[in-house]
């Protein structure tokens, strides 16, 4: 037994042979492809500078005052944003398009108003309101005065529409009403009809909104 031990203890490096074991096992080329190169070690030596602004040991007010700044500089960019591009909507300048009044109809407030007059000349009453109410609602999107859900109906049109325009309520309503009439309940609509609801038409493209945003009102589905 004593001779084993003996034996064993001729295994047993000292301080320096373990050293110089170590040295020549970590000179291996594994142990140097794992260690880190020096763009590692800066973004490293990065971060911790970083998120030691935030430790508040051992730096005293410099973490709260660099917190206060950032915050300060994002809100102030925030504000800066938008007091210069303002809130993100729709470009008044391009007419929105698609469905309106529960069909697709692609044609701007101009067109439509147009092919009212066409029918009018015509003799034909109820086309005419039908697209003179089609003109006023596609006025008040151009004019970005509502944006009605889709399917929304001449009557949740009129409601949003009077929001920015109140004083233009009563023709609004009459106005979806009579084309409610004709263009769901089969009546028919005569010169006297069209006259006033163009009439309602041109005094609503001339009234001045109350809000210069646009209102967002519940659109009622078809």
């Amino acid at each position: 037994m004593i001779a084993l031990l003996a034996a064993a203890d001729v295994f047993v490096p000292d301080g320096d042979e373990a050293r110089r074991w170590a040295q020549e096992e970590l000179a291996k080329a594994e142990y140097q492809a794992a260690k880190p190169n020096w763009f590692d070690q800066l973004a490293a030596d990065i971060a911790e500078w970083f998120f030691g602004l935030f430790n508040g040991d051992g730096t005293g007010a410099v973490a709260p005052f660099a917190l206060t700044l950032i915050t300060i500089v994002v809100v102030a960019a925030i504000v800066v944003a938008l007091l210069v591009w303002g809130r993100p909507r729709a470009s008044r300048g391009t007419p929105r398009r698609g469905d309106l009044l529960g069909e697709r109809d692609d044609r701007t407030a101009a067109q439509l108003r147009a092919d009212a007059e066409r029918s009018a000349r015509q003799g034909e009453w109820d086309a005419a309101v039908v697209l003179r109410f089609r003109a006023l609602a596609r006025g008040l999107l151009e004019r970005d005065l509502i944006d009605p859900a889709p399917g929304a109906t001449a009557q949740s049109i009129a409601r949003e529409a009077a929001v920015p325009l109140p004083g233009s309520s009563a023709a609004l309503h009459d106005a979806a009403t009579l084309f409610d009439s004709v263009r769901y309940l089969g009546a028919s609509a005569g010169e006297s009809d069209y006259r006033t609801l163009a009439a309602a038409d041109d005094a609503i493209r001339s009234t001045s909104p109350l809000l210069s945003a646009p209102t967002h009102g519940e659109g009622v589905p078809a």
